[in-house]
């Protein structure tokens, strides 16, 4: 039984501009839909293969501000976000989250300014900007993770260290334990070792699931660890 609180999404391309870059995204363009069976989630692929663009869009579709943060977040520094979201339907479990968050790490610094716009006595302002990029990102993403929320993460991984994105491991790991859902798009082949995840791959043209040794962030990783010297060489001997 599916029991999360985004069971999946469908995509209405008619609501789509004909001449629409979004129509020439491969792994996108043919799609009308996809399931969620687990709560936890990855989106993995190539720079420009649409993951960001799909988890943006399942966002807003959901109610999210588009740059971030909780559903009561109401701003717009650059309206940079697709029409794609017009045309996701959610489709919601029976289950309702008791907090969630959209987190991206390309419009980061917004969310923590207005944070501490949006503080008052009854909620001080964590004062994000006064700690380190890698601290503040993840203390923003610890401090609203709770059981039974949804969390859209966009590349959370951006600002930590190797320790951090293991920190961040186990919170996701714990909150998914007691209720919560997570669909994230990353780069991290630690935050992809998460047990039991179902990971989206968007390469070789088409949204399909594969296997954490499957994915390029494990593959090459484990291809330069395994043969730094051998690698180098070839790569730095090719560039000149």
């Amino acid at each position: 039984m599916n029991n999360q609180f985004i069971q999946g999404f469908t995509i209405d391309w008619a609501k789509i501009d004909p001449h629409s870059y979004l129509r020439k995204i491969d792994a996108i363009k043919d799609m009308t839909e996809l399931t969620f069976h687990k709560p936890i989630t990855f989106f993995v692929g190539e720079n420009g293969s649409g993951k960001s663009t799909l988890l943006e869009a399942i966002a807003v579709a959901y109610g999210f501000n588009p740059e971030g943060g909780t559903k009561n977040y109401s701003f717009s520094t650059y309206d940079s976000h697709s029409e794609l979201c017009d045309a996701v339907r959610i489709v919601k479990g029976v289950r309702r989250p008791k907090s969630g968050y959209f987190l991206r790490a390309e419009s980061f610094y917004n969310v923590a300014t207005k944070e501490r716009e949006y503080a008052d006595a009854n909620h001080p302002s964590e004062k994000y900007h006064e700690k380190s990029h890698g601290e503040s990102f993840l203390a923003i993403a610890q401090n609203y993770m709770k059981a039974d929320g949804i969390y859209i993460f966009d590349e959370p991984e951006a600002a930590l260290s190797p320790q951090r994105q293991l920190t961040l491991l186990l919170n996701i790991y714990k909150c998914a334990k007691e209720g919560a859902q997570f669909i994230i798009v990353t780069h991290s082949p630690i935050l992809l070792g998460i047990p039991d995840a179902e990971i989206y791959s968007f390469d070789m043209g088409e949204v399909h699931l594969c296997e954490y040794e499957e994915t390029d962030s494990y593959v090459v990783t484990e291809m330069f660890i395994n043969n730094r010297d051998h690698l180098l060489h070839r790569l730095l001997s090719e560039s000149y």
